[in-house]
């Protein structure tokens, strides 16, 4: 994907980054930021302290007006009581909710796993893991969108 074939070079993107799990986050920052590098995309970093609290996050930005879209990071994994689901769902929720209410382009890279395997598996950067990096997808899927809005103004 390159910058000519995107044609957003001149956008920036907020990334969101949930760091409860440190190591997990920093993978899947590293896959985002990698994506955005390949487009030629700027960036700038917010951390919020979980899941729970990155709806709000884009919704503050969604309302500054000063950036294109956003691309959301973090890691739930399954404990032994309900929490994990309701994280879960309302973070899921609350990020769609906000890219509908507010026409803005999301792409939601906060991985639910049950363990941390599959954690470091979706946010490795090697490739080794066969799993692809989770932050990487969800650039690309915030990328993708900010281009589809190019094509359809166009």
């Amino acid at each position: 994907m390159s910058t000519e074939d995107m044609g957003i070079a001149d956008k920036k993107i907020a990334i969101i980054t949930a760091p409860f799990y440190q190591e997990i986050n920093d993978g899947l920052f590293q896959g985002a930021t990698d994506a955005l590098n390949h487009a030629g995309v700027s960036y700038e970093r917010f951390d919020v302290p979980g899941a729970l609290e990155v709806p709000l996050a884009c919704q503050m930005i969604a309302e500054t007006g000063r950036f294109d879209g956003v691309v959301a990071l973090g890691c739930v994994i399954r404990g032994e009581t309900a929490h994990f689901d309701h994280v879960c769902e309302q973070s899921a929720r609350g990020i769609m909710d906000v890219s509908l209410a507010y026409d803005f382009p999301v792409g939601n890279g906060i991985i639910t796993v049950e363990n941390g395997d599959q954690a470091r598996a979706r946010s490795a950067t090697s490739g080794d893991s066969g799993k692809e990096n989770k932050g990487k997808e969800a650039a690309e899927a915030a990328l993708a969108l900010l281009k589809l809005r190019e094509q359809l103004e166009a």
